[in-house]
């Protein structure tokens, strides 16, 4: 297989404080050059609450700032392992949005919605979003993560195209052992037709088995799909997969080839490097051995040429880590992190890595911007053991250097989670748990209610735990009194709800009496003047 020729480089990104939020899952969105980061680890904290942030890279160095969602905005998830892809409204459009499907919530739930983000605005101070939720009809995916999204074009018409991944075992072959194992989804290919938001599912004979954390790359009206990791039979795909899809004005037609050529990978990494070029970075060969080995992907026509490219000089902490993850960073470079827990102080901070995939001359007359349109995998390591493909996850993403101003960065260490957390243990007789707890007000969402009480410093209460009515609790957020919690109240002469006024009954005046005279005769008024002058 020949080599191609361009050489890549490798370069150390600074760690930064909050860089825990990145972990294996993650999503990046590219916006206008502007990158977000998406799909943080847990649920978001008061300092971001959309759990969306701008990803600052300067000079090799990451930070993060909260982003903001419009007024007509749906509720959002961090998601891990979803399918995320971009829609335009043409092949040629400028405009586009990104397409969210699946993922895993922190409680490890399994998500069957499909979102559509778009950016609303953008400033040095606030950047905002619009996020919208999709109603979906017809053969609708289950609920799902690991797997691959893209979007055809054909006949001026556009569908996206959903594939692969894994789902918890259906409840009734479930049991109490194995109770949130997980299954390869069935290879049935999904359209999902955005403009009348119906589903239609295709079961076609070349397509046997289940595959998750693959890599699928599109052009015009073809998909091709290579490698990714098989459950039930634990090996990865030597196949390379063809999806063309003809969209006449009648049903659409889908079909499938398996071509020569593949290459036996999951978690890889696919950059875009050029109008029909992609780099293929990373992932695993087998359960215990990762690959380090790059490819160029070239798609012209209807035909797809796959060879060997010079790899970077990987780093030894590179090469004798035991699991590794990354991102496409568009235009041809790629984050990439490999666990720090042995060498940083923060078991779950990681060290990040910037990939060039194009040679020096190309990356001074072209800055670092891009789309996305990868989709990766790789090992969570708070699920099961590294080289295990049974937790791989998938992302894309881009980025580049942003020119913005270091105002209003988020820093997770402003936020001191056993203080002022929503899963903190509030009083002896909380009972609120993040694995099984469920919105008891009509106002939560994603997170339990809380209240802060008054007594020495202040400590924040869960309402729940408190007995609050959610009247009362509307009640105390809108009034200026302080609140103590039920083991203060005794302690503090406060307020644990506003007291109950008691209006006094006025009581009706009586009337005066009316003056009276004495009528005396004579000899008795003599006798009482007598008496009244003595």
């Amino acid at each position: 297989m020949a080599q191609s020729p361009n050489k890549m480089s490798l370069q150390v990104a600074s760690a930064i404080s909050n860089s825990s939020l990145l972990q294996p899952g993650f999503s990046l969105l590219n916006f206008d050059g502007h990158v977000f980061f998406f799909g943080q680890k847990g649920w978001p904290k008061r300092s971001c609450p959309t759990g969306v942030f701008l990803l600052d890279i300067k000079q090799n160095e990451l930070k993060m700032k909260p982003a903001f969602f419009s007024k007509d905005s749906c509720y959002l998830p961090p998601l891990r392992y979803p399918a995320l892809c971009t829609l335009r409204g043409n092949a040629e459009s400028d405009e586009y949005q990104y397409i969210i499907h699946g993922g895993k919530t922190p409680n490890n739930d399994l998500s069957d919605k499909i979102y559509v983000m778009s950016l609303v605005s953008k400033n040095s101070k606030k950047t905002t979003l619009q996020c919208v939720e999709k109603d979906l009809g017809g053969d609708v995916p289950e609920a799902r993560y690991g797997h691959t999204i893209n979007v055809v074009h054909s006949q001026g018409k556009s569908m996206s195209v959903i594939f692969g991944g894994r789902a918890y075992t259906p409840l009734a072959q479930r049991t109490t052992e194995k109770w949130n194992s997980v299954v390869d989804c069935l290879p049935s290919v999904f359209l999902v037709d955005f403009e009348f938001g119906c589903c239609t599912s295709y079961v076609l004979p070349e397509l046997q088995d289940g595959l998750a954390f693959h890599v699928s790359v599109a052009r015009n009206d073809t998909i091709y799909i290579l490698g990714g990791h098989s459950l039930q039979n634990n090996t990865r795909s030597p196949s390379l997969y063809k999806l063309k899809v003809d969209l006449p004005l009648g049903s659409p037609a889908v079909t499938c080839t398996i071509l020569p050529g593949g290459i036996s990978v999951s978690s890889a990494i696919v950059t875009q490097t050029g109008d029909s070029e992609f780099v293929l970075v990373g992932g695993y060969q087998s359960d215990n051995q990762k690959r380090l080995v790059c490819n160029t992907i070239v798609l012209e026509d209807s035909k797809i040429e796959i060879v060997e490219r010079a790899s970077p000089d990987w780093t030894p902490d590179i090469k004798h880590c035991r699991m590794w993850f990354g991102c496409d960073m568009g235009k041809g470079s790629v984050l990439l992190g490999i666990p720090g827990a042995n060498k940083q102080l923060i078991s779950d901070a990681n060290y990040f890595y910037i990939l060039r995939c194009k040679g020096a001359e190309e990356d001074q007359e072209e800055e670092l911007t891009a789309q996305i349109s990868s989709q990766t995998s790789t090992e969570d390591p708070g699920d099961s053991t590294p080289f295990e493909d049974s937790e791989e996850f998938c992302f894309s993403a881009e980025a580049n250097s942003f020119d913005v101003d270091n105002t209003d960065t988020y820093n997770e260490d402003d936020e001191d989670e056993s203080e002022t957390g929503y899963w903190i243990t509030c009083s002896a007789s909380c009972n609120i748990d993040i694995n099984t707890w469920v919105p008891f007000y009509s106002t939560e969402l994603n997170k339990p209610a809380m209240i802060l009480c008054s007594s020495g410093a202040g400590h924040w209460v869960h309402a729940q735990c408190m007995d609050l009515s959610e009247s009362m609790l509307l009640r105390l957020s809108e009034a200026n009194v302080k609140y103590f919690c039920n083991e203060h109240v005794d302690l503090n002469k406060g307020l644990q709800t506003p007291k109950k006024v008691v209006h006094l009954k006025k009581q009706p005046m009586k009337p005066l009496r009316k003056k009276t005279t004495m009528k005396l005769t004579t000899p008795a008024k003599k006798s009482f003047l007598r008496r009244l002058f003595e």
